[in-house]
């Protein structure tokens, strides 16, 4: 940073190197944005990462230059009209069907066997970052199997997400036909359809489980959440890495608010809820269930 410092352009809005690169101050105003909106962090490293995402979007718009569509965002009022395509820009999707397997062990060994036990009334989950699908039809698989051999106890996923491309490519269910690798062969004879033309490699979630997801966009930042209060299993995975402290604690309070008493709530293997007062109780590794 010492030589951006000592190379400062002539106007705040010339970039610091070169003719196609953020200037410092338009790269603090995207990232504090950024991180307002959608509570995703932007630190310094992150900065070429964030400007070949908004040449993208720089090129969709006609816009010659990122410094050229700052100006549009901050200083011609386009931001009411582009947040949400800058948003989607830069968000990171990464997901696959079974990700972190022993979430879905436990809801068929534990979780299911207990609320089936419970009385059976419909189960309701909420796939709370569901990206292009993958985690909610695979958590459909797994409720479909439970809804087969244990007196048809039926269900309904809710699916949400920032990301509007995401979202669009989540309700059609379709995907690359390695996507499914992970998929045991019994499950994709029952969930999965290929597509007529095999040269496209593409296969289909069987319209017998599309009908049981509702898909909607959703911000996790938002103050409060448009959802039912008494779901039986939240899986919120792999997103509170993005966000700092305050930020999760504040999401994973939201999300509690949405479970019922004796549901569960699933994170990513990687993510941890210390030093944050929840009224949840840990009962397998990154498994929460409500007081």
């Amino acid at each position: 940073m010492g030589a951006v410092a000592q190379r400062a352009p002539a106007s705040d809005d010339a970039p610091a190197f070169g003719a196609d690169q953020l200037s410092a101050k338009n790269f603090k105003l995207l990232a504090e944005l950024i991180q307002g909106y959608s509570g995703i962090k932007m630190p310094s490293n992150k900065r070429t990462m964030l400007e070949g995402r908004l040449r993208r979007r720089m090129r969709a718009t006609g816009i010659n230059s990122l410094n050229g569509y700052c100006r549009y965002l901050f200083d011609e009022d386009g931001l009411d009209t582009e947040i949400v395509h800058l948003i989607d820009a830069v968000t990171t999707n990464k997901t696959e069907f079974f990700r972190e397997p022993a979430h879905f062990d436990f809801l068929r060994t534990q979780g299911l066997p207990a609320m089936a036990k419970a009385g059976g009334r419909p189960i309701k989950a909420w796939s709370a970052a569901c990206s292009t699908g993958a985690e909610p039809y695979t958590l459909a698989m797994v409720l479909e199997e439970h809804r087969r051999l244990n007196r048809r106890q039926d269900y309904s996923i809710l699916c949400t997400d920032l990301c509007t491309q995401v979202l669009a490519q989540a309700v059609s269910g379709v995907f690359q036909e390695a996507m499914i690798e992970p998929v045991e062969m019994e499950l994709r004879r029952r969930y999965v359809m290929r597509a007529r033309d095999a040269a496209r490699g593409t296969v289909r979630i069987v319209p017998q489980l599309r009908s049981k997801l509702t898909f909607a966009r959703l911000n996790l930042m938002d103050d409060a959440y448009p959802v039912d209060r008494d779901m039986d299993v939240i899986f919120c995975r792999n997103i509170l890495i993005y966000f700092d402290k305050p930020t999760q604690s504040k999401v994973l309070s939201r999300l509690c608010d949405h479970l019922r008493p004796g549901g569960y709530l699933f994170l990513g293997h990687s993510e941890s809820i210390v030093g944050i007062d929840l009224p949840v109780t840990q009962i397998a590794n990154t498994v929460f269930q409500r007081s």
